[in-house]
C-alpha cells in the first residue's frame, strides 16, 4: 500500500486513526496495539506472503537482542558478545543479500562464466533494505549498551511502525521508542494540523512535481534503452529532469511518513534539506538522505577509519592532520573509508552495476572534493578548523575552499555539484550500462544535437536534426510542457524553502533546517500557522494532488 494512494489516503489512514484515538481513551496500551496491528496490516497489504519473511527475521533480532542486553556491561563476557552481535549482523545481512541480490548474483557469474545458470525470480519484499538497517543499529546499539532494556511491544513498534516502515527514514531506537513511551493517544489540535499540512506537502511533491516530470524523463530513458541515440537535449533533459523527480519522489515520500507519524505523536527524524542546493559534494551528502548518510558513518566509515587509524599509530606513523601529510595517509585514512563506504551506499540501493557505478562515483567525488581540501590552495582561516570527513556529517557547510569570499565561488561551487550530482544519477536511472553511456554520450553532443523540429524549421538548418521525448517529433506544445515542467520543479526545488523550513515554528521533525524560509534567501519569511488562509491554500494542494492520483505514478524507492 502506497501513501500515494486512494486506499491509504481515503480508507487505511482515516481508519487507523479513528481507532487509534478511540482506545486511546480508555487505554494507551490499547492503542499502541491497535497501531501495531494496523502497521502489521499495512505491510501484508501488497503481498501478505512478505509476512512469512518479516515475521521470523523480526523474531530472531529480538532473541538476538535480548542474548545482548543479558551480556551487556560484563567484560568477561566481550567475546561472546561480539560472537553473538556478528551473528546477528551476519544473519540479517544474509536476508537482505538473498532476497536482493541473488538474482544479481547469478547473472554476475553468467557474465563471468558464459553459461545460463537457473534461479527462480525472487520478489524483494517491501522495504528491506530500510528495516534491514535499522533492525542492525538496534543490535549494535544493545551490544555497546546504549539501550538498557526493552519490551517486545516496544521493539516491535520501533520496527513496523508503518510511517517509516518501506521507506525510512532510517530511526535509532533513541529517536522514536522513547516518544511512544510517552504517547498521550489523545487529539493534539496543533499536531494534527501539522502533520495533515506536512503530508499534503509531501503528497503534492510526489503526485504532481515528481510524476509530472517522470512523463518526459521516462520516454527518454526508454529511448536510449531500446538502442536509439540520445540527443544532446534530450539527454540533459532526461539527467536534469530525474534528478529532479528522485528529489521529490523521496522526498515527498519522507514528508508524507513525517505528516503521518505526527498523528500519532511521534516526530520521525529529517531526511531531506534542499540537497540539491548544495555546492560541494559533501554538503549535498548533508542534505540528501539525511539519515542514511548517518547510518553509513557511524557503523560503517567512522569504524573503518578508527581501525586503519589505529594499525597507523601502531607503526608510528603520522596520521592525516595537516597539508604535510603523504599522499599514503590521505589514501588510507581517507579515500579508501570513502570508497568502501560509498560502495556499500550504491550496493545497497540496487542490486545492479549501474547502481554500484553510481555508489563509487560519488565516493570518488568525494576524495577528489576531500584532496582538494587536503591539499588545494590554503583556506581562509574561518574554515580552516573544518575536519576531513567522507561520506558522514560535517560541522560546518563551506562551498569551496580558495573562493568562499567571492560571490561568484557559490554560484559555481553548485554548478559543478549539481551536474556531478545529474551525471551520477544517470546511473541510477538506467537500466543498464549501455543505457548509462548511451545518455552521457548524448550528454557531451556525441550523439548529434536534436532541436526540436519547429526549431529546425525556423532555422533552416536540416542538419541540426530533430528529437523524439513519445512518439514521432517534438512539437512546440510538447517542448514547451517540458521545459515549463523543468524550469517549475527547478524554481520550487532550488528557489523556494522547503516544507521543514516553512513549518519550522511547529517543529514537525526532530530536527529544524536552520537557513531561513525565504523564497529566492530574500523577501518575507513564509512560515506556516494553522490559520484558514494556509487552510484553504493546503486544501488547493490536496484537490490538485487527489486529482493527478488518477494518473500514472511510481515510487522510485518502492521495495528499496
Amino acid at each position: 500500500m502506497l501513501f500515494n494512494s486512494y486506499e491509504f489516503i481515503l480508507a487505511f489512514l482515516p481508519v487507523t486513526v479513528v481507532g487509534f484515538l478511540l482506545l486511546g481513551l480508555f487505554s494507551r496500551a490499547w492503542a499502541l496495539g491497535w497501531l501495531m496491528l494496523a502497521s502489521i496490516f499495512f505491510y501484508a497489504w501488497w503481498r501478505p506472503f512478505n509476512l512469512l519473511i518479516l515475521g521470523p527475521s523480526v523474531a530472531v533480532n529480538y532473541i538476538f537482542a535480548s542474548w545482548l542486553a543479558d551480556l551487556a556491561g560484563n567484560p568477561a563476557k566481550a567475546s561472546k558478545r561480539a560472537l553473538l552481535l556478528t551473528l546477528g549482523i551476519l544473519f540479517n545481512v544474509a536476508l537482505l543479500g538473498y532476497f536482493k541480490y541473488a538474482n544479481f548474483i547469478v547473472s554476475v557469474a553468467d557474465d563471468v562464466t558464459g553459461k545460463d545458470f537457473v534461479l527462480q525470480q525472487v520478489i524483494l519484499p517491501l522495504g528491506i533494505s530500510f528495516i534491514t538497517f535499522q533492525k542492525i543499529a538496534f543490535l549494535i546499539d544493545v551490544a555497546g549498551g546504549r539501550i538498557k532494556s526493552f519490551t517486545l511491544r516496544d521493539f516491535l513498534l520501533f520496527v513496523l511502525f508503518f510511517p517509516q516502515l518501506i521507506a525510512g527514514p532510517i530511526v535509532h531506537w533513541s529517536e522514536s521508542v522513547p516518544q511512544f513511551q510517552k504517547a498521550t493517544a489523545k487529539f493534539d489540535r496543533n499536531a494534527y494540523a501539522a502533520g495533515l499540512t506536512l503530508f499534503v506537502f509531501g503528497l503534492f511533491k510526489k503526485v504532481v512535481l515528481a510524476d509530472g516530470i517522470a512523463q518526459y524523463v521516462s520516454p527518454v530513458f526508454a529511448f536510449a534503452g531500446a538502442g536509439q541515440h540520445a540527443t544532446l537535449l534530450q539527454s540533459w533533459l532526461a539527467a536534469v529532469g530525474y534528478t529532479f523527480q528522485i528529489y521529490f519522489d523521496f522526498a515527498g515520500y519522507s514528508d508524507m511518513a513525517c505528516g503521518a507519524a505526527l498523528f500519532f505523536g511521534i516526530r520521525l527524524p529529517m531526511n531531506f534539506d534542499s540537497p540539491l542546493r548544495a555546492t560541494n559534494i559533501i554538503d549535498f551528502w548533508l542534505r540528501w538522505h539525511i539519515t542514511l548518510t548517518r547510518f553509513l558513518t557511524a557503523y560503517i566509515y567512522t569504524p573503518l577509519t578508527m581501525s586503519l587509524m589505529r594499525a597507523r599509530a601502531a607503526k608510528k606513523k603520522l596520521p592525516l592532520r595537516s597539508r604535510s601529510s603523504g599522499l599514503m595517509a590521505f589514501v588510507q585514512v581517507l579515500a579508501y573509508p570513502t570508497l568502501a563506504t560509498m560502495f556499500v551506499s550504491g550496493v545497497w540501493h540496487g542490486a545492479g552495476y549501474t547502481f554500484i557505478i553510481w555508489g563509487l562515483l560519488h565516493g570518488t567525488y568525494l576524495i577528489i572534493t576531500h584532496a582538494w581540501r587536503q591539499y588545494g590552495p590554503k583556506q581562509p582561516a574561518a574554515n580552516a578548523a573544518a575536519p576531513a570527513v567522507a561520506a558522514g556529517p560535517a560541522p560546518v557547510r563551506m562551498g569551496l575552499p580558495t573562493l568562499s569570499a567571492s560571490r561568484v565561488a557559490p554560484l559555481l561551487g553548485w554548478a559543478l555539484t549539481f551536474v556531478a550530482v545529474a551525471v551520477s544519477m544517470v546511473f541510477f536511472r538506467a537500466p543498464n550500462i549501455d543505457t548509462a553511456v548511451n545518455i552521457l554520450k548524448g550528454m557531451v553532443g556525441l550523439n548529434g544535437v536534436g532541436l526540436p523540429k519547429f526549431v529546425v524549421d525556423i532555422v533552416h538548418m536540416p542538419a541540426l536534426g530533430s528529437m523524439t521525448l513519445l512518439d514521432g517529433e517534438v512539437q512546440l506544445k510538447e517542448f514547451a510542457l517540458a521545459l515549463a515542467y523543468l524550469l517549475g520543479v527547478g524554481f520550487v526545488a532550488l528557489a523556494m524553502p522547503n516544507s521543514l523550513q516553512i513549518m519550522s515554528k511547529a517543529a514537525p521533525t526532530l530536527q529544524t533546517p536552520p537557513r531561513p524560509p525565504r523564497a529566492l534567501g530574500v523577501g518575507p519569511r513564509i512560515d506556516w500557522s494553522p490559520s484558514l488562509p494556509w487552510m484553504i491554500f493546503i486544501a488547493g494542494l490536496a484537490a490538485a494532488s487527489m486529482w493527478m492520483l488518477t494518473g500514472q505514478s511510481e515510487f522510485l524507492y518502492w521495495q528499496f
